[in-house]
């Protein structure tokens, strides 16, 4: 008969309970839309109560004090990335981290030369 702990644990996934803990639950985070290559950045405000933050909560503030991906944190807390982005929405709507889309690149900002280079380098290969 299995124990108590091996119930709740799943050999290859790891805690089945935890993640649907931190989220109590949600599947989705509030709030508007953001892409896995968003741009995360601790904003100056301070929270009134730090114990109602979840350990990792603060865990990803501390790493967004310098901007840093989505996907990037996602690795660093070493949390499904769905979990990762209830957080961050946790946080954007406490007003603790601004999230910015990615800018997208127009083919007329590419310098010409550079891509007839690149182009000629890989016909050589």
């Amino acid at each position: 008969m299995a124990s108590d702990d091996e119930l709740w644990l799943d050999a290859q996934a790891g805690p089945v309970i935890r993640p649907y803990a931190l989220t109590q639950g949600r599947t989705r985070h509030s709030g508007e839309a953001f892409d896995l290559v968003s741009t995360v950045t601790a904003t100056s405000a301070r929270v009134d109560d730090p114990g109602a933050l979840a350990p990792e909560h603060v865990s990803v503030l501390q790493l967004v004090r310098r901007p840093t991906t989505v996907v990037d944190i996602a690795s660093d807390v070493d949390l499904p990335l769905g979990v990762v982005r209830i957080l961050l929405g946790d946080l954007r709507e406490l007003g603790l981290i601004a999230i910015k889309a990615p800018v997208p690149m127009k083919a007329r900002q590419v310098d010409k030369n550079t891509l007839r280079e690149v182009l000629h380098g890989l016909r050589g290969l």
